[in-house]
């Protein structure tokens, strides 16, 4: 019998020991991307990261015989109980093989939130949906996209066996420059400007980030909030985490749909820089630093990562407007392989179009709930 013990975490104290973690978790896993420790530093931050002023989080950290075998973070979203009042959220749920590990891990999350007042808990949610979530369950055989996550092939086993019980799948769709389909949806997107001259598409303008950004967050909060699970996100933690993808992003594959100078739609491709990450073990220095300047000699990918169209305009194909032009700026910098992600179980529209382009599902995500545990009196 393992004996396993659990210790709550101080942020941002204990942000290294908690991402240390899981290297030795996937030390022999080939497709997964260790995370950057300078940009975890930030994330975990609650000075710095403003989603800690919305929510409660606990993390937690797992030992056996002195040594740290596992993690998980426990979350009340304060404003997501306004849509799903007694619900909370777990995540960054990495564990050994070995049930008993994930069993004290969850069972401690189970308490808090119990504690906390919550009936139930749903993920993994790296805090929430506006950040990395869903576990891996198929498409082991390659790395994650950017800002996807991957997960031991294990893991679903063991959630199943703790008694955790699937509750949704999103989809990460392949995509090919070369598909036929993408050239019948460029005939329809060129078809449409065409016709629509009050419609214009352009690039991201990085010289005025800041105003780029409040068009995005106001397509983001419109297009975004009848997802499944979807958590409203304050305009200051959009902001930040704007700011943290603004180091990756190539703004010619960033494009905003305007219907008469109004903002109407937006589509966010992002190249994938896990090409590069995975080479760097964590860390920029000492000599990390010389992938990211050759990035643009690795970098052969690119992730469909945002797309979203206002409810107003959403009798228009802007869509594929934006696919089209997505597809070509793509092609022109090499980057003809694609990913599209990540796609809810129940968005057939998104999926159909997908489908009839000729893409097809490379990857499944899966989010699962549980209740948590009685109060204790």
């Amino acid at each position: 019998m393992v004996s396993v013990e659990v210790m709550p975490i101080s942020l941002p104290r204990d942000t290294v020991r908690f991402v240390k973690t899981w290297f030795p978790i996937y030390e022999n896993d080939p497709n997964w991307v260790p995370p950057l420790f300078h940009e975890r530093k930030r994330f975990f931050d609650p000075a710095r990261n403003p989603y800690f002023k919305v929510a409660q989080v606990q993390c937690f950290v797992a030992t056996v015989n002195g040594r740290d075998v596992g993690t998980i973070s426990a979350t009340v979203d304060e404003i997501y109980q306004e849509e799903e009042a007694g619900t909370g959220f777990f995540g960054f749920f990495e564990f050994i093989a070995e049930p008993a590990v994930a069993e004290a891990l969850l069972s401690a999350a189970r308490r808090w939130l119990s504690d906390r007042g919550m009936k139930r808990m749903i993920g993994p949610f790296n805090f929430n949906t506006n950040h990395e979530f869903g576990l891996l369950v198929d498409g082991f055989d390659s790395p994650p996209f950017v800002a996807n996550p991957h997960n031991a092939s294990y893991y679903e086993g063991i959630y199943e066996k703790l008694g955790l019980r699937p509750v949704m799948d999103w989809y990460a769709y392949h995509v090919d420059s070369e598909m036929s389909g993408v050239k019948r949806m460029q005939k329809l997107g060129n078809r449409l400007l065409s016709r629509h001259p009050e419609i214009t598409i352009r690039s991201l303008d990085l010289a005025h980030f800041d105003d780029e950004v409040k068009h995005l967050r106001k397509i983001y909060k419109d297009a975004w909030e009848q997802n499944w699970g979807h958590v409203r996100v304050t305009d200051e933690e959009f902001d930040f985490l704007a700011e943290g993808l603004k180091q990756v992003l190539d703004p010619e594959l960033c494009l905003i749909a305007e219907v008469g100078g109004q903002t109407a739609a937006i589509s966010i491709a992002l190249p994938d820089m896990n090409q590069v990450v995975m080479k760097m073990h964590g860390r920029i220095f000492p000599f990390a630093w010389r992938h990211l300047l050759m990035r643009k000699k690795y970098i052969t990918r690119v992730r469909a990562f945002m797309l979203g169209v206002a409810k107003e305009f959403q009798s228009l194909p802007l869509g594929a407007a934006l696919y089209a032009r997505s597809f070509d700026v793509g092609r022109s910098k090499g980057l003809g392989q694609g990913e599209a992600s990540l796609i809810l179980q129940t968005n057939t529209r998104m999926r159909g179009a997908l489908e009839k382009m000729g893409a097809t599902i490379n990857k499944t995500y899966r989010n699962y709930e549980i209740e948590t545990e009685p109060r204790r009196s």
